[in-house]
């Protein structure tokens, strides 16, 4: 049995009813109906329908355009917001369906072999990991495709406060691995799992998605999409709405509409973003300059093809940011780099105030321009949007604002989706605490957070002066020698220019430490 807008579809007994009465229907308009209600959420084309209703027979489109009118009539869809037409394709059920006295409405307890302590992580709200997509092409160069589009289906879902989503850098860690999902449901928490493979052309792509509940090891859902590549947009928005209804996900079809971000319009202008946001984190990562100026040349080549895509605003100003702060370049230091990263920052807003990406980055921005109280109502307006949305950069703002206890709460929360926890956020966590005068419990994530990343000279610096502070200075001066390193013209005095904490008494701890460390003034 199926539930939806008052309406009960008894497959058993082969008809719809409400609580008062039973509502007449032929057999094939009741067959429709039902493989439109099965499929809920997702395009439902003309030959799916005819396959499943009139099997084996050829029959024209009138017979189902008839069908559909009857539906229509039998459920009071007038004005057609239940059942959509989709032109000259097919039909969408774009009711919220439930299937009463099921697992998908009343979910049970795990079974006791799921491990306690992780299931407590998200049992509050259906959980998922989204596994990096099968790259099914012989060309590796073509990874950076089927790992974009795998990013972009955890971003889109992360857009639902109803669902809890693994962040992508847990999820990746399992690319390229043999795994057994229900190990991956214990491993990271979560109820179900995606996985999923790409595969394209010069014309067409084809995407295949399965939903697999990773207590039982239970297969829940499965498609494969193909099309030409300009339709790609299209197929992606039909993924994530289709997972999100067969997680009981209650969202009307309105509130679907506003969440989900329209994609560019062009496949050329996607390609592009996905070539320059996968240079931008190896540049980040690992330090090598030429990266992020290959990010800024397919990020701008994005904005050329479709200037209204914000996110490839976000991305190629973080990296204008990134060079105003770390020795990379010319543009350390240079005011003008910050001037470009806020105009940026700014645009990405106008062109979508929906993207949580674009108030966070405005907040970075706003937060070295010494402008706290408005970096934090961004950052708020964030998770405003998407209370499960999950950006670093927050912890760093709250701690220039004086806020180091909100600071490690903040990133407290992002590690809650981040089992496989990345070296950032380590950093900040360490460096609220620092502020806090806990210098001992700011160690351990700082020095984690230099092992996985040992060219991010901010983390160098703040785990020298947290040595420092604790009167252990072999190990501030090496620290202190890495900085060196990265920078070895540092000066505090030059530096001083990124510290912008808005409590004095903030940047002199910091600035006694690193002097103690051995670093000069001038």
């Amino acid at each position: 049995m199926f539930q939806f807008n008052g309406y009960v579809l008894d497959v058993a007994r082969g008809c719809l009813r409400t609580e008062d009465c039973e509502i007449e229907l032929r057999p094939k308009s009741f067959e429709v109906l039902r493989c439109l209600v099965e499929n809920a959420g997702r395009l439902v084309t003309k030959d799916e329908l005819f396959r499943a209703v009139w099997p084996g027979v050829v029959v024209s489109d009138e017979a189902l355009t008839q069908c559909i009118s009857e539906v229509r009539e039998a459920i009071n869809d007038r004005e057609q917001s239940t059942i959509k037409t989709m032109p000259r394709r097919g039909y969408r059920f774009a009711a919220p369906v439930s299937k009463p006295g099921s697992d998908d409405e009343h979910q049970r307890p795990a079974p006791a072999t799921l491990d306690d302590a992780t299931t407590s992580r998200l049992a509050e709200k259906p959980s998922i990991a989204v596994l990096p997509f099968v790259n099914l092409n012989n060309d590796l160069q073509l990874n950076y495709l089927s790992d974009g589009i795998t990013g972009d289906i955890i971003t889109e879902l992360s857009r639902f406060s109803d669902l809890a989503v693994i962040a992508r850098s847990s999820a990746f860690q399992y690319k390229s691995k043999s795994v057994d999902v229900r190990q991956v449901g214990r491993e990271l928490g979560v109820r179900y799992v995606l996985e999923g493979s790409v595969r394209h052309d010069e014309k067409r792509i084809r995407i295949t998605a399965q939903l697999v509940d990773a207590i039982t090891g239970a297969h829940r859902w499965a498609e494969r999409y193909d099309c030409e590549l300009k339709d790609a947009f299209d197929v992606q928005d039909e993924v994530v709405r289709t997972i999100v209804t067969i997680l009981q996900v209650r969202v009307v079809e309105a509130e679907a509409e506003r969440t989900l971000s329209k994609p560019p319009a062009t496949w050329e202008a996607y390609d592009y973003y996905l070539r320059g946001f996968e240079a931008w984190a190896m540049g980040f990562a690992q330090r090598p300059i030429a990266s992020l100026y290959e990010a800024r040349r397919c990020l701008e080549r994005t904005i050329e093809i479709d200037p209204g895509y914000a996110r490839a605003y976000v991305v190629l100003g973080r990296t204008y940011t990134y060079a105003y702060v770390e020795p990379r370049d010319d543009a350390y230091l240079d005011p003008t780099a910050l001037e470009r990263a806020e105009g940026l920052a700014m645009t990405a807003v106008r062109l979508d105030a929906n993207l949580p990406q674009a108030h966070t980055f405005l907040g970075a921005v706003l937060s070295f321009k010494r402008r706290h109280e408005e970096a934090i109502a961004e950052c708020e307006q964030a998770f405003l949007l998407n209370p499960n949305f999950s950006d670093h950069g927050v912890g760093l703002c709250l701690i220039f604002a004086g806020q180091p206890t909100r600071a490690i709460e903040v990133m407290r929360a992002s590690m809650r989706l981040e089992p496989f926890r990345n070296a950032v956020r380590l950093a900040y966590t360490g460096h609220a605490h620092f502020m806090l005068g806990s210098y001992a419990e700011a160690v351990t994530p700082l020095r984690d957070s230099a092992w996985q990343m040992p060219d991010l000279r901010i983390t160098q610096l703040w785990l020298a002066a947290a040595y420092a502070k604790l009167d252990r200075l072999d190990e501030a001066h090496a620290a202190a020698d890495e900085v060196r390193r990265i920078e070895p013209n540092f000066t505090i005095e030059r530096w001083k220019r990124t510290a912008v904490y808005k409590r004095p008494e903030d940047a002199e701890r910091l600035f006694d430490g690193i002097r103690k460390a051995g670093l000069p003034d001038s």
